[in-house]
């Protein structure tokens, strides 16, 4: 068989490669130091009729995940509307995860839809503080069963959609949470964010019922041992949906914390992905010398559904 050069140099090089691929066992001892902690501040609170939590935790280092993030005590958390409204965050000890809580009265909610509102935390002296606007939501009007027949090895495929309609006006942001029998979804794979109708701010969709991607994301992502998608929904099951409004800054910060997150990791790391990085944050120190801070502030406006279904 005759070989055209190309051939011929392509096998000289993965001769070349076999004693490197042999010799590629060596332990190799990483000095990996460690990094000051950082305040991290989770502020996503909402206009439903419920304890509304913000979490003060401090950064640890990457290798160091098999614990829960040290939880920050004797802070000053307050939320304040623009009509001055002050909402007052009063710290949980007992939670060990650093919560602080504001609990309605009965039938009281953070105020409404086109109230902007800032956070501001007091820490070890310093100040930070973000500012979000609590944006409109449309309603979720039905809850209904999608179903894909197997093929070859695939087995049948039931899932959960959701339909909704966006409000006219370009520029829309919202946060698809699903709960399956009373679980959160929250999964990187699992996060679902919509610009309109559509899944991007060049995809057009606005003031239609939402696309099919869009509806289909409230459904769970696993696979079998091997690699092969599981139906997300058993018969019997129950889905929960709610729409949550958000910011763009909001809608950016989501699609990044998915990029971090959701990888396909093994030595296509090295070549497809970008380094590990911390997300970007709305959070700022009133003293533009002082402590660095991560976390995000939004405050939205919520609709949802639920379902139980049955096939």
């Amino acid at each position: 068989m005759k070989l055209t050069a190309f051939q011929t140099c392509l096998r000289f090089v993965c001769l070349l490669s076999i004693p490197f691929l042999w010799s590629c066992d060596d332990e190799i001892d990483l000095n990996i130091s460690t990094a000051n902690p950082i305040l991290n501040i989770d502020a996503w609170i909402n206009n439903k009729p419920e304890t509304q939590h913000i979490y003060l935790t401090l950064t640890q280092d990457y290798f160091e995940n098999n614990t829960l993030p040290p939880a920050v005590t004797g802070a000053t958390v307050t939320v304040t509307d623009n009509n001055g409204r002050i909402y007052e965050f009063t710290e949980d000890p007992k939670s060990g995860n650093g919560a602080y809580s504001w609990q309605p009265k009965k039938g009281e909610t953070l105020a409404g839809v086109g109230q902007r509102y800032t956070l501001k935390v007091i820490y070890k002296g310093e100040t930070y503080t973000a500012t979000s606007a609590m944006n409109r939501v449309p309603s979720v009007d039905s809850l209904t069963l999608s179903y894909t027949e197997g093929q070859g090895m695939m087995d049948d495929i039931y899932r959960a959609e959701f339909w909704s309609t966006d409000p006219a006006g370009k520029g829309d942001t919202y946060w698809l949470r699903a709960y399956k029998n009373g679980q959160l979804l929250n999964k990187a794979s699992e996060i679902t964010t919509a610009y309109d109708a559509g899944t991007s701010s060049g995809s057009g969709f606005d003031g239609v019922t939402f696309i099919t991607p869009v509806r289909v994301g409230i459904n769970a992502n696993n696979f079998d041992d091997d690699d092969r998608p599981v139906s997300p929904l058993s018969n019997g099951d129950t889905i929960y949906v709610e729409i949550h409004s958000i910011n763009l800054v909001s809608f950016n910060y989501l699609a990044e914390v998915v990029s971090q997150a959701d990888r396909m990791g093994g030595i296509s790391e090295l070549f497809t992905s970008a380094p590990l990085a911390n997300v970007s944050t709305n959070i700022v120190n009133s003293n533009a010398n002082g402590s660095a801070v991560v976390g995000f502030f939004n405050v939205a406006a919520v609709a949802g559904r639920g379902k139980k279904f049955y096939f």
